[in-house]
């Protein structure tokens, strides 16, 4: 392990990975990672490698059509990685050591014309097929109006979630309170475990194009004054409650998007406390970088900087614009992936 990861190990921070990549998660867990994340993004780039051609192939011998053989190889690689981690699980009592399943993004499609509800019951019925798998799983369903309706049911249900794109404040708290009357319908909550990923560099994505009257003094930090704001908030919200296991924030999309900028800039601002999911390369830089990480989590910049914010951003505007980003990144690379799966069954 780098002199840097265990700094920031150290610190407080669960290093997580943004992959499932096996090569990747064998490299990470050395590093330190004790965690991973994935998505349809990365299920597609690990299956267009044609590292799994043989078991597409023989799935396809045995009729599953491309949609089933997507989801097996998705639940084998995502088992893959849980075995990886399962030893941070059984250490930490549960504290750590999950790997994130990632419900269907298709549920999403506007092609389907499905309502709220016809959407949510979906992702109850997936979750829960997908969710009683392995100890250390946790079910990634998105802070969508379904996403969000599904929560109390899969929670109560004994499923542990992590919510995904959230981009406001607004969302967390719909998504935790839904979070918590589902925790509270269980018979004990001795294993519950619920995880919120607050999208970081996305947010000065946005600010860059849609709040250009925002000071230089501010650009690049809405995104780290609004994840810090939401991890606070969550801290107080669990601090009273009768719970086993730590409810964490996830600081999600570390990897920087600017390339003017340090690429631990993220990484260093959410040092201290809960979970980082980095990119593989964000992690190699930050390995590489010869710096000591300490606890960054509870600092803010100037309060001139916090009004500036205040007064400059239109959250809902925000939470909008890049919802319906991060739903279409997720939905292209899914239906991409069942293209590959087709074309490599009738080739």
């Amino acid at each position: 392990m780098s002199q840097s990861i265990q700094s920031l190990i150290e610190s407080g921070t669960k290093l997580w990975l943004d992959s499932i990549d096996p090569d990747l998660v064998e490299k990470s867990r050395k590093m330190g990672a004790t965690g991973a994340t994935s998505n349809p993004i990365i299920i597609a780039n690990i299956l267009s490698s044609g590292a799994f051609d043989r078991e597409i192939n023989e799935l396809g011998r045995r009729n599953s059509d491309h949609e089933t053989i997507a989801w097996m190889l998705t639940d084998k690689l995502v088992s893959r990685a849980e075995k990886v981690f399962q030893p941070v699980f059984e250490q930490t009592g549960g504290e750590d050591g999950y790997v994130s399943f990632e419900l269907d993004p298709l549920i999403e499609d506007s092609c389907l014309s499905l309502s709220v509800e016809e959407r949510a019951a979906r992702y109850v019925k997936e979750g829960m097929r997908w969710g009683k798998k392995d100890s250390n799983r946790l079910i990634k369903v998105p802070a969508t109006p379904a996403g969000l309706a599904s929560l109390k049911e899969l929670v109560a249900n004994g499923i542990n979630v992590n919510v995904t794109l959230i981009f406001t404040m607004r969302q967390y708290h719909l998504a935790r309170q839904s979070v918590w009357e589902g925790a509270q319908r269980r018979k004990d909550l001795a294993g519950f475990k619920s995880v919120y990923s607050i999208f970081v560099s996305r947010v000065d994505v946005y600010t860059q194009k849609h709040s250009q009257q925002l000071p230089s003094s501010a650009q690049g930090l809405v995104g780290i004054v609004n994840a810090k704001r939401i991890w606070r908030d969550n801290k107080d919200f669990w601090a009273d409650k009768d719970v086993t296991l730590s409810q964490e924030i996830v600081f999600a999309s570390t990897g920087v998007k600017n390339i003017k900028e340090q690429p631990w800039k993220y990484v260093e601002a959410f040092a201290g406390s809960d979970i980082e999911t980095n990119p593989p390369e964000t992690n190699d830089q930050v390995a590489s970088s010869g710096r000591r990480f300490s606890p960054q989590i509870k600092e803010l910049p100037g309060e001139l900087v916090i009004q500036t914010i205040d007064q400059h951003i239109d959250w809902q505007h925000l939470e909008k614009t890049l919802m319906s980003e991060g739903i279409e990144k997720f939905i292209a690379p899914q239906q991409a992936l069942l293209q590959l799966i087709s074309g490599k069954l009738l080739g």
